[in-house]
């Protein structure tokens, strides 16, 4: 049986980021608690969890931003504690918030980004032709970047990240603000490149987002608390049964199902609300009759398969995390 450091280094050769019991502290606070995770190459890896979890801060340690407390990390082949350098040369890097320089023209954002990543001068024309080509800017170079909608400027902004044909891309929250069109045009993008073999690792809060990525994992609280593709998380993360109710009012059944035996948990979905429950034979009845007592209108029940958001709410809130442990 191999040793723990051989299974290590045949992992590295494998994929392109691999975390163990990464940790990081800030005084007594634990933002990102002994994760262990693997990325494989050309793998599209989605990255969840509500704000404050620890999301950002583990991405700025594999980014080499940021030296873990604890643990190791190697990210395209490099030690991102003990080679941070290394690291983010061979990465690509784009933010939630827009990084380019707003007073310069596409153009010299292109050119300055490629001056940074050193691209070779024997590549510098064809790169820009096809950051120019990608963004749908052929023709606009001499634009001032302010100037530009969102969705082009977040496609400028992921055509310069990339300049540098990096193995890995790292993208944290980038379509933040961004319409539904221009936002389905960014994940086709990345869909290609991840044809092309790059590794996108990649943070959001948006759920059909998620449904387009290979695998994720769920982290709360510092820890990764899930960790499949989309549909495994959707068969197996959420302990009980689901149920859609729709009855009006919504506000006041929602007060009642919450202390109904039977029922886990409760929140609004549009206008019905979605039950959590111990058996969804047996479940119907009893929220039919607890609701008649306070005369509130049932209109449907029936059960249905959990989303992806259903499956967030459940692991990622402290009443869920309850439930998990």
């Amino acid at each position: 049986m191999p040793s723990a450091r051989e299974m290590w280094r045949m992992a590295e050769s494998s994929n392109s980021v691999v975390i163990q019991g990464l940790t990081k502290r800030f005084g007594r606070f634990v933002a990102v608690n002994h994760i262990n995770l693997e990325v494989r190459a050309g793998e599209v890896f989605g990255f969840l969890g509500p704000n404050g979890a620890g999301k950002s801060t583990t991405i700025r340690m594999l980014c080499g931003l940021l030296r873990p407390t604890e643990g190791s990390a190697n990210v395209a082949g490099f030690d991102v504690a003990q080679k941070p350098e290394m690291v983010r040369q061979n990465i690509g890097y784009m933010s939630q918030k827009f990084s380019l320089y707003n007073d310069l023209r596409v153009i010299e954002n292109i050119r300055l980004f490629a001056g940074l990543y050193s691209v070779p001068a024997g590549q510098l024309q064809s790169r820009i032709d096809w950051v120019l080509e990608m963004a749908n800017l052929k023709g606009q170079e001499r634009l001032i970047t302010a100037t530009l909608p969102g969705g082009w400027k977040q496609r400028l902004a992921l055509g310069c990240a990339v300049l540098h044909k990096p193995p890995i891309l790292f993208l944290d929250e980038p379509t933040s603000g961004v319409d539904p069109i221009a936002r389905r045009q960014f994940w086709e993008l990345i869909h290609q490149m991840a044809d092309e073999g790059v590794t996108v690792f990649v943070t959001t809060h948006y759920m059909e987002e998620a449904e387009y990525c290979n695998r994720l994992a769920l982290i709360f609280r510092g820890a990764i608390v899930a960790l499949g593709s989309p549909s495994e998380l959707k068969q197996n993360s959420i302990r009980g049964d689901l149920l859609l109710v729709e009855c009006t009012p919504l506000g006041e059944a929602l007060e009642i199902l919450q202390s109904v035996p039977g029922v886990i948990d409760a929140a609004v979905f549009g206008n019905a609300l979605h039950l959590v429950v111990e058996n969804a034979q047996t479940a119907p009845a009893q929220v039919r009759s607890s609701l008649a007592q306070r005369k509130v209108a049932v209109q449907r029940i029936e059960r249905i398969r959990p989303s992806l958001e259903d499956v967030f709410v459940a692991l990622t809130t402290i009443k869920g995390a309850e439930r998990a442990a």
